[in-house]
């Protein structure tokens, strides 16, 4: 007990010491002028902004919601700051709602609430000294459906280059379709929905990432992002033996070449050589080309090759043959 008594005693001795009651001093007229300051501040007329939330009501249990109301209305007011406290911290201010019945119209699949109603609400919420300098968004819609939907792709969008010797084999999205509501009209002019745009350079590896699905203004798409997979594959050049063809040759003239095969020779993707076969490749000799220019050697034509290849050429351009007749 004595010795919170020193404490106190202490404490009470330098607080009012010379020094210290200057400083006290100082304190107290400091505190006086920022209320001074602030109680001026407050009784001054000026403007501020603030957010309402916006609710539509009584939506149908059947009706689907493909475009929603904005969220959020942004007033600008003016009135003394002791009021516009009382808008920040009073409570005053409560959300906008819209009963949907109100405003639905049944054959467009479109609600317009008209800024008028919009102001009215707002309005009722403000003391008589406040006026209202604006409102924004400058335009209150939404859109609904009672249940019309379709089915359609995902389609890619952006771009994606890979590192050098590497190419883009494929790629797919999980899931490859998505479910989307609107209005009949809209839905028979919908074929696909693209991604947000989806940019990579010098890509090596196999990358799988969740996208965004492009937002389209009246349309609820399920879901809204999708997992994008990239599958980038390592070139490599190869080759394939395929036996020459004659075409145009009369009904009683043999071709035959020698070698009777060629080599083709290729850039494809590692994965996908296994899947190349020789028959989809085509080499001829044609054989009006020998009758309008008789040569000892004939030349050969590579007439088609599939599509997963890429930069195919002859090994020979040229071959010795014989005509022989049946």
């Amino acid at each position: 007990m004595h010795s919170i008594k020193s404490i106190l005693k202490a404490v009470r001795n330098f607080l009012f010491s010379g020094l210290n009651k200057e400083f006290l001093i100082f304190l107290f007229f400091l505190a006086l002028s920022g209320i001074f300051w602030l109680m001026m501040t407050l009784n001054e007329t000026t403007e501020r902004e603030f957010n309402i939330p916006v609710q539509l009501t009584g939506v149908p249990r059947n009706a689907v919601i493909t475009g929603e109301l904005p969220d959020t209305v942004h007033i600008t007011v003016r009135d003394k700051g002791f009021t516009l406290v009382t808008y920040a911290y009073g409570g005053k201010i409560h959300p906008l709602t819209f009963r949907f019945a109100n405003y639905a119209d049944e054959e467009t699949g479109t609600g317009q609430i008209p800024m008028a109603d919009v102001q009215k609400q707002v309005a009722s919420q403000l003391y008589g000294s406040t006026k209202l300098i604006s409102i924004k968004p400058a335009k209150f819609d939404f859109f609904f459906t009672y249940g019309s939907s379709k089915r359609v792709p995902v389609v890619f969008r952006g771009r994606i280059t890979t590192s050098k010797s590497y190419y883009l084999a494929h790629t797919e999205f999980l899931p490859s379709t998505v479910t989307v509501y609107a209005n009949k009209k809209q839905l028979d002019q919908l074929e696909s929905v693209e991604i947000e745009p989806f940019n990579m350079r010098n890509l090596q590896d196999t990358i799988h990432r969740n996208v965004p699905i492009k937002k389209i203004r009246g349309m609820k798409i399920v879901p809204q992002m999708v997992r994008l997979a990239v599958y980038p594959d390592v070139l490599t050049e190869e080759s394939v033996d395929v036996p020459v063809t004659a075409i145009n040759m009369p009904d009683n003239m043999v071709l035959r070449t020698f070698p009777s095969k060629v080599a083709v020779r290729f850039t494809i993707g590692a994965s996908l050589f296994r899947t190349i076969k020789p028959s989809q490749f085509k080499v001829v000799v044609d054989y009006n080309d020998l009758a309008n220019n008789p040569s000892d050697k004939c030349k050969l034509q590579l007439r088609s090759v599939p599509r997963s290849v890429s930069k195919a050429h002859l090994e020979l351009e040229t071959v010795d043959y014989l005509l022989e007749q049946q």
